[in-house]
């Protein structure tokens, strides 16, 4: 629903889906992954012998999907900082392109970028549900499940699964998986103390089976409070997840899961360059306030509260037929305010001038009030397909629907004299009114986003060793909403849809290694903000249009994976093609920040990914991920009526080379890890005349498992050093601009210039867990 500094979480749910989700809940399931496990050999009496060393990071868990995926598993989250969002665990594997604003993963202040392509390219799933934003297609990894309950996370670099319920995703898919309610009763208790501050407690307690009906489930929650690392402020967060498992015969497995996140944020504030030299890390809100000052930090505190409902389902109809359905509902409120000032007189409503307003506290005809941005959407849906082996052939079928409304508005509040707001949560009920009693408001609109699919697929068994998947799906997407504010425009309407076909290819070389390509279509629809009208002071200063086309992308990859007993590696080339690039920034109106779409013309871009991991002995694990990309722009980018040489120039947020190096040591006493990854310099405009220099990052753990010394029961105590270094960088680009400078056009024009702001590299901090199962 709003800009990438917004703290809101644009989940939405439909009451269309209700009926799907307890119909899934009633018979709960997922199907599970597996894993083969490395070919045996035997000595010369003939019994088997287990070679090589189980990995103990968890980095590399075997993968078969004929496309680049890598994924991380329990044993190397168990070993991060608890307080780590999904988006910073990931940060080691290829292409993952991490600008994290604070060590501890709070904040949204933050992005994730792959193979140069952001978050809004990005799906993101939990228990096969979708958590992006319906309205801007962004996803918020601190509304995420704690990491105590994550199983695994997997990036899926390039190509996203043919049944993904996600528009979108040229970018990849990061899919996340939650723990398994435990078999037996159990609890886990977490408890953590930290730098700046911090202090946070976790608890989870699984029931076993419950009596003769096979279900099991858990229940957790976890609080926590920490101080701003740069300038004043703090955050909270408090979590819940839960999960209710069924399994039975035949593998049938169903489950509902459910995830509850209550926060509140400081936003970091994203400087320009000129405010990085100025101020480096100084560049904050302030700490006190005096009367008529905008920049005070409680005026930029976002409350948020978000629910996901997740309902996967895998029923065996038959020898040959089976059912997979997913079912979700999702709901959120909260608000991305902002200092302002308004004046008693000269306000608008739209176009429309307006008389008088009374502002309490208003001095001279000024007031200093809250601006707030809200959102509060709604969403639900299903996705479900059928599956018929027949011979060679796996033929899969299925539809997906999604239905959700996106209520944005832009509103005022009274701020006390204090500079405390006096409603925080940008309620309407106490909202400023006009003085015939409207609300009065920067923007106000409601979209309604329908998204109706269609895929089937047919994989081809040709020889035991070579396979061959076809798929194809249709996805439509209509926005239909209305804009609220006096002037020109009311109704809006998009309707979009995309054609994508895919192939891919794999072949055994042997029980060890395998070859693998694929060439996938993916589409972004223009987000629903590029269809509204902005006014400022009465006058129309950005025109809603139907009229930005698809993006429209075709990806190829080719890769080799090697799965031993102590080596796994893969590397993947990879070839993207884009047509009307579009790329998500910001502008400012007035004090408010605006969403913005820019069409960025064609694009291409290639590189490769790879990673090894290498077990040398029992208990140590060692992992290198690295890539190199190449992403240009191929049209000079239209501009007023002048053309800005864009052509051939360096794609933004897109480093030419990423390093991660990671390294594992556990002997059942003593335990440790350590991060080091390494980002190239990243381009913040379309003409590259702005930039900011690579930077590394280096985190480290140390711990010790203290049952052999206690009653025998899993006790750990472990330290978590992040951002060792603390490297005083810029970290990643937080609004792109098209040229920083004045540039002279093809025309002869000459084109203003406007800064990019970027974000600022968390510093470090040091947190101790002490974690106990009962």
């Amino acid at each position: 629903m709003t800009p990438k500094l917004s703290t809101i979480d644009r989940a939405g749910v439909a009451r269309g889906a209700l009926g799907a989700a307890l119909l899934s809940a009633a018979v709960f399931a997922t199907p599970a992954l597996a894993a083969p496990d490395p070919a045996p050999a035997k000595d010369q009496s003939g019994d088997i012998v287990v070679t090589g060393h189980p990995d103990p990071e968890g980095l590399l868990p075997d993968q078969h999907a004929a496309k680049a995926q890598s994924a991380i598993s329990a044993d190397f989250i168990t070993k991060q900082a608890p307080t780590l969002n999904a988006f910073q665990l990931v940060g080691l594997l290829p292409g993952a392109n991490v600008s994290s604003s604070d060590p501890y993963g709070l904040s949204t202040s933050s992005s994730l970028t792959l193979r140069g392509l952001g978050q809004d390219e990005i799906g993101v799933l939990m228990e096969g549900a979708p958590q992006n934003d319906i309205g801007y297609y962004y996803a918020y990894p601190a509304q995420f499940a704690d990491a105590e309950n994550l199983k695994q996370i997997t990036l899926a670099q390039g190509a996203v699964d043919l049944d993904s319920p996600t528009v979108g995703g040229a970018g990849g898919l990061l899919s996340l998986s939650l723990d398994d309610p435990k078999a037996s009763p159990q609890g886990l208790v977490n408890v953590s103390l930290g730098s700046y501050a911090a202090r946070r407690a976790f608890v989870r307690v699984d029931s076993g089976t419950i009596g003769q009906t096979g279900l099991r489930a858990f229940l957790s929650y976890s609080n926590i409070r920490a101080d701003n690392w740069r300038g004043a402020g703090y955050d909270t967060r408090q979590h819940v997840d839960a999960k209710l498992l069924n399994e039975w015969g035949n593998g049938n497995r169903a489950s509902v899961s459910v995830s509850f996140n209550d926060a509140n944020s400081s936003t970091y504030p994203s400087p320009t360059l000129a405010d990085w030299k100025a101020d480096g890390r100084g560049f904050n809100y302030d700490r006190s306030y005096s009367a008529g000052d905008t920049n005070y930090w409680r005026l930029y505190r976002a409350p948020f509260r978000n629910v996901y409902v997740a309902a996967p389902l895998h029923l065996a109809l038959s020898d040959r037929l089976t059912l997979d359905t997913t079912s979700y509902l999702q709901f959120g409120y909260g608000n991305s305010p902002y200092g302002t000032q308004l004046s008693t007189t000269g306000n608008f409503l739209g176009t429309e001038a307006l008389a008088p307003v009374t502002l309490p506290g208003a001095v001279d005809g000024t007031a200093t009030v809250l601006g707030n941005f809200t959102g509060d959407q709604f969403r639900g849906g299903s996705v479900g397909k059928l599956t018929l082996t027949a011979g060679a052939h796996r033929i899969s079928a299925g539809l997906w629907f999604d239905y959700g409304t996106d209520r944005v508005l832009q509103s005022y509040g009274a701020v006390r004299a204090d500079g405390h707001p006096v409603d925080p949560w940008g309620y309407q009920e106490q909202a400023i009114r006009t003085a015939d009693g409207r609300l009065l408001a920067y923007e106000n609109e409601r979209t309604v986003t329908v998204t109706k699919g269609f895929f089937v697929a047919d994989s081809v068994t040709l020889t035991p060793r070579l396979s061959v998947d076809l798929g194809f799906k249709g996805v439509d997407v209509l926005h239909n909403g209305r804009n609220y504010l006096p002037g020109p425009q009311s109704a809006v309407r998009l309707d979009s849809f995309a054609a994508l076909p895919r192939a891919a290819v794999q072949y055994q070389l042997d029980d060890r290694q395998q070859l693998f390509a694929n060439i996938t279509t993916n589409f972004r629809a223009p987000d629903e903000y590029t269809l509204y009208n902005g006014y400022d002071g009465g006058a129309l200063t950005k025109t809603g249009t139907t009229a930005l086309k698809n993006e429209y992308s075709v990806s190829q990859e080719i890769g080799y994976r090697y799965i031993g007993p102590s080596l796994s590696a893969s590397v993947t080339a990879f070839h993207y093609h884009f047509r009307n690039r579009q790329l998500g920034t910001l502008i400012d109106l007035g004090g408010a920040q605006i969403n913005s779409t820019l069409n960025a013309g064609s694009q291409t871009s290639y590189g490769v990914d790879g990673e090894i991991d290498y077990r040398p002995a029992a208990g140590v694990s060692l992992y290198l991920s690295g890539e190199y990309l190449h992403a240009r722009l191929d049209d000079d980018l239209q501009v007023g009526g002048d053309l800005l040489p864009t052509r051939g120039k360096r794609a933004v947020s897109s480093p030419d080379f990423q390093v991660g190096l990671g390294g594992t040591y556990d002997d059942g006493h003593l335990f440790g890890s350590g991060a080091l990854k390494y980002v190239a310099r990243q381009y913040a405009t379309f003409v590259n005349d702005e930039s900011i220099p690579g930077y590394a990052t280096l985190d480290l753990s140390i711990g010790v498992h203290l049952a052999d010394w206690l009653d025998g029961k899993r006790t750990d105590l472990r330290l978590n050093a992040i951002n060792v270094t603390d490297p005083h960088v810029l970290s990643g680009v937080a609004a792109v601009t098209t040229n920083a400078q004045d540039t002279l056009g093809r025309g002869g024009s000459v084109i203003a210039g406007a800064a990019p702001s970027y974000y600022v590299g968390s510093g470090r901090a040091v947190i101790a867990t002490l974690s106990r199962v009962f």
